[in-house]
């Protein structure tokens, strides 16, 4: 029952999210104003705004128009919830801790997945890592680790400095990148990103999910060229692969670690 109510409670948050994508283009606030069709602007009721079933009960049309709803949608929705319900099981699971403690890692990580998800969606469809989203992100991240520090998100108060050392290095990375190929190959934006993912990971999980991030954009990237659909010098948005691979760290990067040191030791 616990996780079936965090799906649902990931279900809303992902539709308002979808709310944050929309108006962060069009520079409005997402906390004011009733939702509207993006096509005849026409205010939309409640039952409209069920997360997913309004999809599907409209045929992914709008209700007073008529005009296609994008399936990015019920995708984010059912993106979010599925982060959220990974997120509160993985927590869960990983720690032993008092519940006031459990309780703000989860809300923490529920706070980073969904700023997670407007960047994804965002960079995706206008190749660009907004300063208004990522800047939070990081103030986010860093503001825990100054909470591990006096010990109020772990039973134990020692911190590693290995997170802060993982955010320098893989943004030193990144900004060589920029730097060498004068911002052809990568943006500000993935530099500020990956300064994330190593305070939000830590080490040996930020390899991880550089690797997994790489290699899963030179395939992507491969099939796109085979297919055409891209030629050798088009632009392909790298922060959903980042963003991707951050979750892919996070929740099994150890697993992978302990994995790959097996496989050497044979």
């Amino acid at each position: 029952m616990i996780g079936f109510f965090v799906f649902a409670f990931g279900l809303a948050v992902g539709s308002f999210l979808n709310v944050v994508i929309y108006r962060l283009e069009k520079d409005e606030s997402a906390f004011k104003g009733r939702s509207y069709c993006p096509h005849c602007k026409h205010q939309l009721a409640w039952k409209d705004l069920i997360p997913v079933a309004s999809f599907l009960m409209l045929g992914g049309k709008c209700r007073y128009c008529g005009g296609r709803i994008s399936l990015q949608y019920p995708l984010v929705e059912l993106g979010t919830a599925m982060l959220f319900l990974l997120s509160f099981k993985f927590q869960v699971s990983s720690f032993n801790q008092a519940l006031s403690i459990e309780t703000l890692n989860i809300f923490y990580l529920w706070m980073i997945a969904s700023l997670l998800v407007v960047l994804f969606v965002y960079d995706l469809k206008h190749y660009i890592l907004p300063d208004k989203i990522l800047l939070p992100a990081i103030g986010i991240v860093l503001a825990y680790r100054v909470f591990e520090v006096w010990g109020l998100v772990r039973q134990s108060a020692d911190w590693d400095l290995g997170f802060v050392v993982s955010g320098f290095a893989a943004a030193a990375f990144f900004l060589a990148i920029f730097a060498l190929s004068k911002g052809r190959a990568m943006g500000l934006g993935d530099v500020k990103l990956a300064a994330f993912m190593g305070l939000f990971l830590g080490w040996p999980n930020i390899l991880v999910a550089l690797f997994a991030a790489f290699f899963s954009g030179a395939l992507v990237g491969i099939a796109l060229i085979i297919l055409k659909k891209k030629a050798m010098r088009s632009e392909v948005p790298f922060g959903p692969f980042l963003i991707a691979a951050t979750f892919v760290a996070l929740f099994w990067g150890n697993a992978l670690v302990n994995w790959y040191l097996d496989l050497m030791m044979v």
